[in-house]
């Protein structure tokens, strides 16, 4: 994975609550489209129409919106059944970064593992962003903002900075660019050394099962 240390660009509104995974990447695009195209089908009830157009009045399919990098929505975004396939729908779609109240539990989990940032804000302040967002998307003005993971902060114009938390491993891995197995991989020097260690004090582990 690429290092994540801040993202900045046009950030677009989606005042929806509980915005599940089937939205995001329908079920039946799983096992059709390689990964690479997936960001062609993501928000598909959202984004198309009935004829197979695209929607004019979703936001993402607007110009000066379209390729937006930081989505702020409603609360437990990419809740439902778990799937990869929806992280990546997002990343194909151009987008870093998801700002809302709260996530799924395994959505927000499968972001980590593939470097798309997932910030949680209180209900307040979530809702003061998206608040000025949508303001500044009905008068047709695309608005950049800066998510710092180094700093932990929302640069915004619409007001002070924003604050979030997030676990000091999930941070330490997207800045330096480590998934699950990146993250064990970076400690191959002490699990050679436990290694060596156990075979000189248990030998009779290490011994190969006879067939």
């Amino acid at each position: 994975m690429k290092k994540v240390l801040r993202i900045a660009g046009v950030a677009a509104p989606l005042p929806l609550a509980n915005v599940d995974t089937d939205v995001i990447i329908r079920i039946e695009k799983l096992g059709r489209c390689p990964r690479d195209q997936l960001g062609d089908w993501g928000f598909a009830p959202l984004r198309f129409l009935a004829d197979g157009s695209e929607n004019p009045q979703f936001v993402l399919n607007q110009p000066g919106w379209r390729g937006a990098k930081i989505l702020v929505a409603g609360a437990n975004f990419g809740c439902g059944s778990s799937r990869e396939h929806a992280v990546w729908a997002l990343q194909g779609m151009g987008i870093e970064c998801v700002i809302a109240p709260s996530f799924g539990d395994i959505f927000r989990s499968n972001c980590f593992q593939n470097g798309l940032l997932p910030v949680q804000l209180p209900n307040d302040q979530a809702q003061a962003l998206l608040d000025w967002l949508e303001q500044e998307h009905r008068g047709g003005r695309p608005q950049s903002i800066e998510v710092d993971l180094e700093q932990l902060s929302i640069r915004w114009p619409g007001g002070a900075d924003l604050a979030f938390a997030l676990e000091q491993r999930r941070r330490h891995a997207l800045m330096e660019g480590l998934d699950a197995i990146g993250e064990t991989l970076a400690q191959a020097a002490q699990i050679d050394a436990w290694q060596a260690r156990d075979r000189q004090q248990r030998p009779w582990i290490w011994q190969l099962p006879r067939t």
